[in-house]
C-alpha cells in the first residue's frame, strides 16, 4: 500500500472485524457489545459497493453484490450494517472520492481548522493528526498556519494527492496498534481530526481505542459523522451503503467511547451531510476539558425521540419504499411524455438510491460529476455513464436529478444555465421535489 519512504509505522494488514465475520451469517452480532442483532431498520436489497465505479472494460464482467441492510442493537443501540466486504476491498488504491472536489466541504474544513486553533491554542509547538485525511483538503490549512501535522489515509490515490501538496501522509488503516506506534515513534497528538470516518470502520472498538493511544494526556479528538436521528427522521436511507458500517447516535458514541477510555465533553450540531454531529473527546482522566451541558441536552433529546427503544426504528422501510416508488413513477411518466433525464453527482448515496429503485440508463441517460477520477467511468450496478459537467449544456436534459441532495443548493447555483433551456432540477430524498 504505502510507497517507499512513507512506511514509518507498521503497515502490515491485521485481521479486522470484516475479515473475521462469517459472510452471510444470518444472525450477526453487534460489533461493539456482541449482542445478537435481530431487528432490521431497513433492507435495501442486494447491491454492489457504492464506490466501486467501473471502467468500460469491466461492464461485461460479473459484479459482486451483497445484501445492504441496517440492523439495530437493542442493547447498546448501535445501528450497523453487516460486514460483507473487507475494508481494503472497499477503500482500494484507486479510490475515486476526493474531498477537495466540493468547494463547500473545503470551506467547512477551513473554518474547522481556524476554530480549533483558537479554541485550543494550537501553535507551532503543537502536533495535529487527521485520520482518513484524503487528499489533504483539511491539513492544508493546518500546514498553512505553521502547525506540524500528519495525515493517515489508506487509499493510495488520495494520499498521493495530499503529498503533492507537501503534506506528509502515511498509507495506513488506523487502530489501537497504529495509535501506540504513532505516539511511540513520533509524538502524542494535541488534536486528532476524524471527519466522516467513524462510520467507515468495521472494528469500531479497535479504531476508537487508537485515539486514546495517540492522544497527549490533555489532547483532544474530534469526530464528525451523520447523526442517526437525521437519517431516521429525514428518511435519509440512501446514506446507507456497504462502506458505512455504523450509523451513529450520540448515545451509542458515548457508550463506545467510554468503553475505550475516552470521554465525550462537548458536541456541536452541523448542517453537513444532511445533519451531522461534531463530537469532542479526550482521555477519560483528562482534567482540562469540562463537560459541556450540550452533551446531556442532546442525549436527553435522543431519549425523548425514542433512540433507545425499538419503536423509533419501525417505519423507515415503508418510507424508503415510498421514495422509490414516487421517483420511479415520475421518471416513467416523464419519459413516456418524451422528456429526457440526467443526474448530477456520482455520489455513493446516489448509487444506493438508483440500485434500490432499479434505475438504469433507459430512464436516466447519464450522470455528471466534477471529479476527474470518476469521469469516463460507470456507476456500479446501474452502469449509468459518468460524464463531465459540461455534458449538461451539450445534452440539455429536461430534468436533472441531484443525487447528493445535501449539496443541492451548491449544485443548482453552479449550473444556473439549466433553467435557460427550460430544464428543472429534481431531488428524491426525503420526498420527490421538482425545484
Amino acid at each position: 500500500m504505502a510507497a517507499a519512504g512513507h512506511r514509518h509505522l507498521d503497515a502490515r494488514p491485521r485481521p479486522s472485524a470484516a475479515r473475521r465475520c462469517v459472510r452471510g451469517d444470518r444472525r450477526m452480532k453487534c460489533r461493539h457489545c456482541g449482542a445478537p442483532l435481530d431487528h432490521v431498520l431497513v433492507d435495501l436489497g442486494h447491491q454492489p459497493p457504492s464506490n466501486a465505479y467501473l471502467s468500460r472494460d469491466q461492464l461485461g464482467e460479473p459484479e459482486l453484490y451483497a445484501p445492504l441492510k441496517a440492523l439495530v442493537c437493542d442493547r447498546c443501540w448501535l445501528v450497523q450494517a453487516p460486514a460483507y466486504h473487507r475494508a481494503d476491498e472497499l477503500f482500494t488504491p484507486d479510490y475515486a472520492y476526493f474531498s477537495s472536489v466540493s468547494a463547500s466541504w473545503v470551506e467547512h474544513a477551513r473554518r474547522y481548522v481556524a476554530a480549533m486553533i483558537e479554541r485550543f491554542g494550537l501553535n507551532g509547538d503543537s502536533f495535529v493528526v487527521e485520520i482518513a485525511s484524503n487528499d489533504g483538503y483539511l491539513l492544508q490549512f493546518v500546514q498553512a498556519a505553521g502547525i506540524p501535522c500528519l495525515g493517515i489515509e489508506p487509499t493510495a490515490s488520495t494520499a498521493a494527492a495530499a503529498r503533492a501538496r507537501g503534506i506528509e501522509t502515511l498509507e495506513l488503516f488506523f487502530g489501537a496498534e497504529t495509535g501506540r506506534q504513532l505516539a511511540g515513534t513520533r509524538r502524542s497528538a494535541d488534536l486528532i481530526a476524524a471527519n466522516n470516518v467513524l462510520a467507515h470502520v468495521p472494528d469500531i472498538n479497535d479504531f476508537v481505542a487508537g485515539f486514546r493511544e495517540a492522544l497527549a494526556p490533555e489532547g483532544v479528538a474530534t469526530f464528525e459523522f451523520p447523526h442517526l436521528t437525521r437519517l431516521v427522521d429525514g428518511c435519509q436511507f440512501d446514506t446507507i451503503y456497504h462502506e458505512h458500517y455504523s450509523y451513529l447516535s450520540l448515545h451509542a458514541v458515548t457508550t463506545i467511547f467510554a468503553s475505550q477510555g475516552l470521554r465525550v465533553f462537548d458536541v456541536e450540531e452541523l448542517p453537513t451531510h444532511g445533519g451531522s454531529l461534531r463530537v469532542f473527546a479526550c482521555r477519560s482522566e483528562a482534567q482540562a476539558h469540562a463537560a459541556s451541558p450540550r452533551v446531556e441536552a442532546l442525549l436527553a433529546r435522543e431519549r425523548a425521540a425514542g433512540v433507545t427503544g425499538l419503536a423509533y426504528y419501525g417505519d423507515l422501510q415503508r418510507r424508503a419504499e415510498r421514495v422509490k416508488l414516487d421517483l420511479l413513477s415520475f421518471l416513467v411518466e416523464q419519459r413516456r411524455a418524451g422528456r429526457t433525464f440526467a443526474a448530477y453527482g456520482a455520489a455513493a448515496k446516489g448509487n444506493t438510491l438508483l440500485n434500490f429503485a432499479g434505475i438504469r440508463p433507459d430512464l436516466l441517460a447519464f450522470v455528471c460529476d466534477a471529479a476527474p477520477s470518476k469521469q469516463g467511468r460507470f456507476l456500479p450496478g446501474s452502469h449509468i455513464p459518468i460524464l463531465p459537467p459540461q455534458a449538461l449544456a451539450e445534452q440539455r436534459p429536461d430534468f436533472v436529478l441531484i443525487l447528493p441532495w445535501n449539496l443541492k443548493d451548491e449544485i443548482a447555483a453552479a449550473h444556473g444555465d439549466v433553467a435557460g433551456w427550460g430544464g428543472r432540477f429534481v431531488t428524491a430524498v426525503p420526498e420527490l421535489d421538482v425545484l
